[in-house]
This record gives structure tokens, sequence and C-alpha cells, in this order.
């Protein structure tokens, strides 16, 4: 199966069946060349944290939400961010927040998502373009986040058990 990026625009057929295909050919393309004991093997390499993973879904939030689809400026911390001397600010800078800051900014950042989402039309294209020069639309850059945070949430779940035990649903 060729990994293929998931469609920017389209109906919601078309989006969702291509982010589904996008993640089965990512998997396997992640396990490839694998054996058995390689594939059982659990590591514990990862310099992700829970806040880590907190502060970068602010951030996504942020940068698909306002930025690109609504084509503002980014909110603060984000714009005046070093990210010249740090590209993953948004994931190591998390160490020096407390817990509430932390839920707070992403709880805010939602609430900036929530409020474009509720004036948007899912057909309406992103104000800018991404990397590739596509211009999504909202229907599918929803689509997205779903997909990233699903992604980090699956981080979060081995995290919290690495820390504490705690298993969630």
């Amino acid at each position: 199966m060729k990994r293929i990026d998931p469609l920017p625009s389209g109906d919601e057929r078309a989006i969702l069946v291509s982010l589904l295909d996008y993640h089965r050919a990512t998997l396997l393309d992640k396990t490839a060349g694998l054996d058995a004991a390689q594939l059982a093997e659990r590591t514990t390499v990862s310099t992700l944290t829970l806040g880590g993973l907190l502060r970068h879904l602010t951030f996504v939030e942020d940068v698909w939400m306002v930025r690109r689809f609504r084509g503002e400026n980014m909110p603060e911390p984000w714009a005046s961010a070093p990210w010249s001397d740090d590209p993953d600010w948004e994931l190591t800078s998390a160490a020096g927040l407390s817990a509430e800051t932390l839920r707070s900014d992403y709880v805010a950042a939602i609430e900036r998502s929530r409020t474009i989402l509720s004036e948007g039309n899912f057909d309406a294209l992103a104000a800018l373009p991404d990397q590739y020069g596509a211009h999504w639309n909202l229907r599918g850059i929803i689509a997205h986040l779903i997909e990233e945070t699903a992604q980090h949430n699956g981080h979060v779940d081995i995290i919290r058990e690495a820390l504490d035990g705690t298993v969630s649903d």
C-alpha cells in the first residue's frame, strides 16, 4: 500500500477515506522490515512529555485554524517564540510551565478553533496554503486536527501508563 498524503479538500467520504488509507499505509511503512522480536520490543527513548504534547496540540490548533484557515497572525506565545533557535519550541518550552497554564492555553486554543468553526462553511478554503501550495478546506482541516490529536493521544496513553500506571479506555 503506497503512502499518499490525505486530500486537502473534498467531500467527507473522500477526506475520511484518504485519512484512513494514509494511517493504514503509515502503520505498514513504520513496521516494514522488522521481525517479531523487534515488533514486541518496548522502548523509552522518546523525549516526548505530556506537557510537551499539550503544548504541541495547542500550537496545532492555532496554526491550522487561526493562521492557515483565517490567515491571521499567530497569537502569543507563538508569535514571539524563538523558532529559529529551537524548531521544537512548543515541545521544549512546556517544561517551564505549570499544569494549569498548559491546560488553560490548550482550552483557549480549542475555544478559538470552535469560534472559527462556528463561523465557517466546511467548503470554505483556507486563506493560506500549506507547504505544498494546497488550500485546505475547513472540512479537511478538521479531519487533520482529528488525525493529529488522535496520533498524539496514543503517545499520551503510553507516557501516562509509564508515569503512574494509569491506563485509559
